[in-house]
């Protein structure tokens, strides 16, 4: 791809910016209208749990799948079919006669989103060579997440109370339109060099594990073990078969060798705990304020708003951080106001008091901000260029599967101990173990971020980066595992 001219550099940025902003602004608006849609759809807690996980779930499956073939077949093509499939899926979302369908048509916007958030995370890659240069931009994205965490709540509250909750779909469709105009006429195609082959082995392995270990944590608490426990060991055995399967593939959907990088693998893991956190604090937060405070959907969301103004402010602030000092400091911050934020709803029911309750929105947004930016420069700078779709699409599926996970989890424990009790008597009890889980995932964030941001990480990076960048010019073109 030709050096771009620093103006056409931003107008990239921008138009990356719009495709996961829309993303984003759905899933955090969305949030704020399961109240609503658990009444109009009569929806249980598992429903409302399928009707975010469907989501993540099929973005999760897709994700690398996404970003090879970007690499292959090229970025902007990719980006521009998934942008249209995405803005398809919210139309047909608007207009879900029942939950059933709403939960296939969400599945259809994941198609297209697992083509957008990988995809321009590489454009952007791609697009700022430069590693300060890209750090700042990357600032940039993570503060895009921030943006919607902070008008997605407030905004679908208001949409909620005086159109009704189809309409946060509506949102997408002027967006999603705008952004495909703008990258036909202003994103610059590119692709990997050599580009890799598919690997639908692999990418069946993949969805069996996922969405099986998904359906085995919601429905624990209504099915039966019988029911449960074949997909239980369905998830055992793909996860098997793929380290076994994938090492002997040439040019595998998970290089497993990427696993070798210390950085790389503590990013993956940090992605998976910090939205797992942020999937089940937000699930946690919107069934409370409005089924057992019995807040609408606007006051709500004016309720999320102390834990997502942090995240705004706090997210480009990142990006400069690691671009100047590294990720340590930012893991280190976003750890530890994570893990604090979790105990004052374990330990003290933050939850039932206004200033507690405040002070622990505050902290989650704090830690939620510093964390986005090192996870993805971490993913991608210990990276062949050649690679950079893989990699950005490992990360993004780390993301989404740690999202889903924190719905899945969380929803099941909460489901499990209010039981057939109504939400008002026993919701704070229920969801103590909640909290706690989502307090370890903060720990989790704290420690990865310690023990992969040192000098021994970064030359495990470096060997990891000299090998896979041999192998590339030793493996012929179209030779296959």
């Amino acid at each position: 791809m030709p050096e771009l001219s620093h103006r056409r550099r931003m107008l990239v940025l921008s138009i990356c910016c719009m495709s996961l902003l829309i993303v984003s602004l759905d899933n955090t608006a969305l949030n704020v209208a399961l109240p609503s849609m658990q009444r109009e759809l009569h929806a249980t807690t598992s429903g409302l749990q399928w009707t975010i996980d469907a989501y993540t779930l099929v973005l999760a499956s897709l994700l690398m799948l996404a970003g090879s073939t970007a690499d292959r077949i090229g970025r902007k093509r990719v980006f521009m079919a998934g942008l249209v499939i995405f803005t398809a899926g919210s139309l047909l979302c608007s207009l879900a006669p029942n939950l059933e369908l709403l939960v296939v048509f969400r599945m259809v916007q994941a198609v297209g989103g697992s083509m957008l958030n990988p995809v321009a995370m590489s454009i952007i890659t791609n697009t700022f060579t430069d590693p300060r240069e890209r750090a700042r931009a990357i600032g940039v994205w993570g503060a895009v997440v921030g943006i919607s965490m902070a008008a997605g709540p407030l905004a679908g509250g208001l949409l909620v109370e005086s159109v009704g909750w189809r309409s946060i779909f509506w949102v997408n469709l002027p967006v999603g339109i705008a952004a495909l105009l703008l990258t036909l006429r202003f994103v610059p195609e590119s692709r990997a060099p050599r580009p890799r082959r598919p690997d639908p082995v692999g990418q069946v392995l993949v969805i069996a594990l996922f969405g099986s270990l998904t359906y085995a944590i919601i429905e624990a608490p209504d099915a039966s073990l019988t029911k449960v426990l074949p997909f239980a060991a369905v998830a055992v055995a793909a996860l098997l078969a793929l380290l076994i399967y994938e090492p002997r593939r040439a040019e595998p959907l998970i290089d497993l060798r990427f696993f070798h990088s210390a950085p790389f693998s503590g990013a993956t893991g940090i992605a998976v705990s910090a939205f797992a956190s942020l999937g089940g604090f937000l699930f946690l937060s919107t069934l409370y304020l409005q089924n057992v405070r019995g807040l609408d959907a606007l006051h709500a969301g004016l309720w999320m708003l102390p834990m997502a103004v942090p995240t705004l402010l706090c997210a480009p602030l990142s990006g400069r951080l690691v671009g100047s000092r590294g990720p340590r400091l930012p893991l280190l911050i976003a750890g530890a106001a994570m893990t604090v934020s979790g105990l004052l709803f374990a330990l003290f029911e933050a939850e039932t008091s206004n200033v507690t309750l405040f002070l622990g929105y505050v902290l989650f947004g704090v830690g939620f901000g510093f964390v986005n930016a090192p996870i993805t420069n971490t993913a991608v700078s210990g990276m062949p260029r050649t690679q950079a779709g893989v990699a950005a699409a490992v990360a993004s599926t780390s993301r989404q599967l740690g999202q889903t996970l924190g719905v899945a989890v969380i929803g099941a424990v909460l489901a499990a101990g209010i039981g057939s009790s109504p939400y008002r008597d026993t919701f704070v009890s229920a969801a103590r173990p909640g909290w706690w889980i989502l307090a370890a995932c903060g720990a989790a964030v704290l420690v990865l971020g310690l023990l992969t941001s040192g000098r021994w990480a970064h030359r495990t990076a470096e060997r990891t980066a000299e090998r896979l960048e041999t192998a590339e010019v030793r493996q012929p073109v179209g030779t296959s595992g």
